[in-house]
């Protein structure tokens, strides 16, 4: 088994409110993603992201 990478909370948010919320949304993130829109978005933004990568290796 792997090791499990320990989380850095620099809040004045408790962990456990910030798991809490994590539960709640995750679904929804998940299925945004899954989505045909969530899969053009994140496609797009890989566009994006390699250009910048481009752009900053041409400089």
């Amino acid at each position: 088994m792997g090791r499990r990478k320990k989380l850095i909370n620099r809040t004045n948010i408790p962990q456990h409110k910030i798991e809490a919320i994590a539960r709640c949304i995750l679904p929804d993130i998940l299925a945004f993603y899954k989505s045909e829109e969530g899969q053009r978005e994140f496609a797009e933004w890989k566009r994006q992201r390699e250009a910048e990568k481009q752009e900053t290796k041409t400089e």
